[in-house]
């Protein structure tokens, strides 16, 4: 019972657990005891009911500009399955045998395009829209298309860009369908210290060195109980039955993404069926996701001009923690919606919104052990109320050769960060951040195209609120202590044109952009001290071997929560904060193997200028953001320099003969200085190496074999100064003098993943079993602490410090269910 109880314990440290620097959430799935309850349920469905074969999928085919390619074919590769879109685009193939395949669309004139590994289930089948690019050579010729498309990327980003498919998503081992987690098993994205949080750390960037936008509109958090500051935090807040796909982005941004300087992660959501109503289920240990989708005002009419899709989930891994004895009662609530309106065939709106509640409570048992009390002391109360809500119109001109898009956004931040002495009472708090931040924003964009000329111009214009009461009393000195209140607007604004084209039978790309931004409130900033071009070149040496390479400059404002920090005399001394600046190259070489197969090499070199440095703590802020606190609360001066360069092998196989995969090796190194700008130090994020394997096999009878494989090296870490952890338990106080002096072990990580599937006439089952840490490897973290206590669990007199015993690996088994109807 005893060892029963220790593995639970390990479990939910995966969950959501603590080791004196942060907490550690990860969800696992439904789990079931007994072998004899899966078989129960699964046989109720499958005895005599399988009877739902062939189902069919439809979707749209349009071109760029939004316009249907009539008699456009759509079929199932390696068939003579398909269909053709009518006047309006929209294609249907029915009497499809359900399973995985590969959907292709082709049209004179145009790149053929590959939809690869999609699913066909007897309900709960999303539409599947290709949008075709036009391909004319330099003399104007059409081109008769190809019957299989290769991987290909976008001519603005010819490198450094991965995507992720719907169903990539949703069968990512050890994914645990959230969104942002599975992003981390991407190429040079490395893993947070221990695995345990979302935090996107890119090719030896820091955590707040990515921006998120989901379909146009910019969401700064998305993340429940996430790091003010930086994004990051233990669980992804978007729902995977939502999303269409993900690309993220390491380098060659977009001239029209403001404030990236290591990603930009891009979510494309799925728009709701005009036709017909389907809804889908998710059950978890950690949580219940129920996702609606189907045609608004539609009558009698075959289909209607408006759709919409909402999810909503609710979180109750209280319940499960009060089940196995731990202390920390964590609770939350997220909503996702969209409702998409197509006035006529050339105006289209679309109204977004994501939101979510976070809540935290604590409560004591007198068996808890030595880790399950330091839990209970040092644990941080982190309450939340986030929402972004967007209005999108997209335009085509009638002379259709041009379109715009204009977006209305508006999102906050509501963060209660609080720590106490007496987190059971909540009582003798000695640190509070609460504060609010809020957006209001307008982007607009031109895009128009002319004899394979590619035109993009737009501006940006943002109204920031923000506000903030801090207090801290926790100092071993009154010196240490402080408080302020503060109240901050402003507005941020940006412009910015790119422009692409194909020269030489297209076998030359070519993408120059460039963009300025400037704001109200810093001292030191304008339009034009931020001007930042970037081009982008692939050439083609042969119809299989590429060359392509980017350069460009890029800038980040700073948070607010260094932009709104005031000293003790009141004044708002990090004003003159400077953007910090971020310089890319990256060159690369291609080979494709096929129409679903290539491997990559690129070297990347980035440079940073003008990094916040701490000036209690004389180190950059690009080590801190991965923990549960308030980033860049503080004075800061933005004079540090730093440095990120490596190279990134790369081998990717789309779905072919059932097989699939992703393989990859980035060798890099992370430094950055403080106020000594000559002393490059290695960051917490310098690991050297990065390996990420992804793949699976399709087996006969809907059932699928998966697994990810995850591998970083020794990384720097910034010990406890224990004299002053002592002095102030519980607060552990940070050395950064140390930082590099020591280092943790590897992080290796396997999962392994088995799906079936079923299929009945109007309902599809998904059953798949994990086994999370397959190899039971230890997960690396730096050393915890708590009191030192007597046989009778009392505080010593006087007090002392004691190493936490470091709990060794386990493999996490576990269950998950979708129901599609």
């Amino acid at each position: 019972m005893r060892q029963w109880k220790r593995f639970l314990k390990y479990m939910s440290k995966h969950l959501i657990g603590f080791d004196g620097y942060s907490i550690k959430p990860k969800r696992i799935y439904f789990q079931m005891k007994s072998t004899k309850s899966i078989l129960l349920i699964l046989s109720l469905f499958a005895f005599k009911f399988i009877s739902a074969q062939t189902a069919k999928i439809e979707g749209y085919v349009k071109d760029v500009k939004g316009l249907p390619l009539i008699g456009a074919t759509v079929f199932i590769e390696g068939t003579t399955t398909g269909g053709s879109a009518n006047l309006d685009g929209f294609y249907s193939i029915e009497n499809i045998e359900v399973g995985s395949y590969n959907l292709v669309s082709s049209y004179i004139g145009y790149q053929s395009q590959t939809k690869f590994n999609i699913i066909v289930k007897s309900a709960g089948n999303q539409p599947y829209n290709f949008e075709l690019e036009e391909q004319i050579t330099d003399v104007g010729e059409v081109v008769i298309p190809a019957q299989q498309s290769k991987v290909s990327r976008p001519k603005e980003t010819p490198l450094s860009a991965q995507k992720l498919t719907a169903v990539e998503l949703e069968t990512y081992p050890g994914g645990n369908n959230d969104v942002v987690r599975v992003a981390q098993s991407l190429p040079g994205v490395s893993p947070s210290v221990g695995g345990f949080r979302n935090d996107l750390i890119i090719r030896g960037g820091a955590p707040n060195e990515s921006v998120y936008y989901l379909d146009g509109v910019e969401i700064p958090n998305i993340n429940h109980f996430s790091t003010q500051g930086a994004g990051g935090g233990p669980v992804g807040l978007l729902n995977v039955s939502f999303i269409d796909n993900v690309t993220l982005s390491s380098s060659a941004f977009g001239a029209q993404y403001d404030n990236p300087l290591s990603g930009v992660l891009q979510f494309e959501q799925r728009v709701g069926n005009t036709r017909d109503f389907s809804t889908n289920l998710r059950v978890s240990a950690s949580e219940t996701a129920v996702t609606l989708n189907g045609p608004l005002f539609k009558g009698k009419k075959e289909e209607s001009k408006t759709s919409f899709i909402f999810s909503g989930r609710k979180s109750y891994l209280q319940y499960l923690f009060a089940l196995i004895g731990l202390p920390i009662r964590p609770d939350y609530y997220d909503y996702q919606y969209k409702i998409t309106h197509k006035i006529n065939a050339y105006n289209t709106l679309n109204l977004i919104g994501v939101g979510s509640i976070d809540e935290f409570a604590v409560a004591t048992d007198d068996e808890l052990e030595a880790d399950g009390q330091a839990t209970l002391e040092q644990v941080p109360f982190i309450e939340q109320n986030s929402n972004v809500i967007g209005l999108s119109w997209k335009k085509l001109f009638k002379n259709e050769k041009a379109f715009m898009t204009t977006t209305l956004s508006n999102n906050f931040l509501v963060n209660n960060f609080s720590r106490y002495k007496d987190n059971v009472n909540r009582k003798d708090r000695f640190f509070n951040n609460d504060s609010r931040e809020m957006e209001t924003k307008l982007r607009y964009a031109y895009i128009y195209f002319n004899n394979g000329w590619k035109w993009v111009s737009g501006f940006n214009v943002q109204r920031s609120d923000y506000r903030n009461n801090t207090i801290s009393n926790n100092a071993d000195n009154s010196a240490g202590n402080f408080s302020y209140n503060t109240e901050i607007d402003f507005l941020k604004y940006g412009l910015f044109t790119n422009v692409t084209k194909s020269f030489f039978e297209s076998r030359l790309d070519v993408s120059f952009g460039i963009r300025a931004d400037a704001d109200s409130f810093t001292e030191e900033n304008n339009i034009g001290s931020t001007i930042s071009p970037r081009l982008g070149l692939s050439y083609s040496l042969t119809e299989n071997w590429k060359i392509n390479g980017t350069v460009g400059r890029y800038y980040k404002i700073a948070p607010y929560t260094i932009l709104g920090f005031r000293d003790r005399n009141n004044e708002l001394i990090n004003r003159d904060a400077d953007y910090t600046r971020s310089d890319h190259v990256v060159l690369g070489i291609e080979r494709i193997l096929g129409p679903a197969s290539n491997i990559t090499l690129e070297g990347f070199y980035k440079i940073y200028s003008d990094y916040p440095v701490s000036v209690s703590d004389s180190v950059s802020l690009a080590n801190k953001g991965a923990g549960f606190e308030v980033l860049g609360n503080e004075e800061v001066a933005t004079v540090g320099e730093g440095r990120s360069y490596g190279l990134e092998l790369l081998f990717q196989q789309k779905l072919t003969k059932n097989l699939y995969g992703i393989l990859s090796y980035t060798y890099f190194f992370s430094e950055f200085t403080g106020f000594d700008t000559d002393e490059y130090l290695p960051s917490v994020w310098d690991s050297r190496h990065l390996v990420s394997f992804t793949g699976g096999y399709k087996l006969k009878r809907q059932w699928e074999l998966s697994a990810r494989w995850r591998f970083a090296g020794q990384t720097p870490f910034v010990p406890a100064n224990e004299t002053a952890t002592l002095t102030r338990y519980p607060e552990i106080v940070l050395d950064y003098s140390r930082l590099g002096d020591e280092k943790l072990e590897v992080f290796s990580q396997l999962d392994i993943r088995v799906d079936k599937k079923w299929n009945f006439k109007k309902l599809s089952l998904n059953v798949f079993f994990e086994i999370q840490n397959a190899l039971a490897s230890e997960a690396p973290q730096p050393r915890s602490f708590a009191l030192g206590r007597g046989e009778d669990g009392m505080v010593t007199n006087p007090r002392s410090l004691q190493v936490l015993p470091v709990e060794d690996g386990s493999i996490i088994p576990s269950i998950g269910i979708v129901i599609d109807f």
